[in-house]
């Protein structure tokens, strides 16, 4: 007789939930007090800045880690040994509102491996969401869309959603190609990413809706340029809110992987990853185009510049900026300045005074110091 012991839903959870950590597309840390932390019962918690400068923290959990689909660098491939289990969302729904009323979370990120067919995992993960609003839960729900949804199933997660994210993990079929044969990069990644642009256009209510997406970066043997340019159109023609970037971890996937028999060591795939978020923010936030960004030999970022800098080094026409005359524009472009102290530059200006050195902009930090070279003031 085979006796099986089946994990009760405390214990699903613990499983789950860290599983769940594979997927970045609703947080990435660039302090400490933001990355992911453990609850007291083993839960992953993710934290969430406020428009008031506050954090708060998201419930983030998969409904299943059963998975059909073979995807050669997700420890979650159909055939890998990890231990299976599965919740219900009933039993899903019940925990987060337990968490949300004890005032641990304010919201839920909920994604899913691919049990069967995908349009019966998006009813499980729309049917949690569908369950907690009927309780009356009106806050943030973070859905993922399953690749190769129907429209059906995917307007319903709009409907219930504040924010959804479909991961288009690399750049290009052919890259796709190297890392799943079970899934179609037209059909099941590019298909459905414009039928949600389609329904943010157009129907008022579904423009609320923020939509995110993730690379992993390393798993194939695409380069960095591939991913900015790629990045580029999803915020230019797919109008996504924001894209992620998650270093491959090495052993995670089939030994046939390319990013399994990379010569870059692990710090330097961090470093990737960190440059690659550094170029998104200047795309994002600076007004820098993709094909205005320096890469290097192959297609890559460099490791020991961040891009603002590699940029200034290949423009020298641009500087010296002039920080009492030059406009928003031209401040950000400047290494080591940020948002934050070209809104103090403006403000100083703004009262009439002038600026004489770095030391009238506040603390000298290692950041600020950078942009010595490539500043004057008369």
């Amino acid at each position: 007789m085979l006796i099986r012991n089946i994990p009760d839903t405390t214990k699903k959870l613990e499983i789950l939930s860290y599983d769940s950590r594979y997927d970045l597309a609703c947080a990435c840390a660039t302090r400490d007090d933001e990355h992911r932390r453990r609850s007291k019962d083993d839960m992953w918690v993710y934290p969430v800045s406020l428009p008031n400068g506050g954090h708060t923290f998201l419930f983030k959990t998969l409904l299943s880690n059963e998975c059909v689909n073979n995807c050669k660098y997700c420890p979650l491939r159909s055939g890998s040994g990890v231990r299976r289990c599965s919740l219900s969302p009933e039993e899903l729904a019940r925990t987060f509102l337990s968490y949300w009323r004890s005032g641990r979370v304010s919201g839920l990120f909920l994604t899913s491996g691919v049990s069967d067919k995908a349009d019966a995992t998006m009813e499980r993960i729309n049917n949690t969401a569908l369950i907690l609003r009927k309780k009356q839960f009106k806050g943030y729900i973070h859905l993922k869309v399953i690749p190769g949804a129907s429209e059906a199933a995917i307007r319903q997660s709009m409907k219930l959603a504040t924010a959804i994210s479909l991961n288009i993990e690399v750049p290009g079929e052919e890259n796709f190609k190297r890392l799943s044969t079970s899934k179609d990069y037209r059909r099941d990644i590019i298909r459905p990413l414009k039928f949600i642009r389609r329904l943010r256009e157009e129907c008022p209510p579904h423009q609320r809706v923020n939509q995110t997406t993730q690379f992993v970066v390393g798993a194939s043997d695409e380069t960095d340029e591939a991913l900015i340019r790629a990045s580029w159109k999803l915020y230019k023609e797919f109008r996504l809110n924001r894209v992620y970037f998650s270093a491959y971890q090495r052993g995670a996937g089939t030994a046939d992987l390319p990013g399994e028999h990379s010569a870059a060591s692990n710090k330097d795939l961090l470093m990737r990853e960190h440059r690659l978020y550094q170029t998104d923010w200047l795309i994002r936030k600076y007004g820098f185009r993709a094909d205005e960004i320096p890469f290097g030999p192959g297609g890559k970022l460099s490791l020991t510049l961040d891009p603002k800098e590699a940029w200034a080094k290949v423009h020298p026409e641009f500087f010296p900026v002039n920080v009492n005359r030059a406009d928003t524009y031209q401040l950000l472009r400047v290494p080591g300045l940020g948002i934050v102290t070209v809104e103090r530059i403006l403000e100083f200006r703004r009262t009439g005074s002038r600026i004489r050195s770095l030391d009238d902009l506040g603390k000298q930090t290692k950041l600020l110091q950078k942009a010595r070279g490539y500043i004057t003031f008369s």
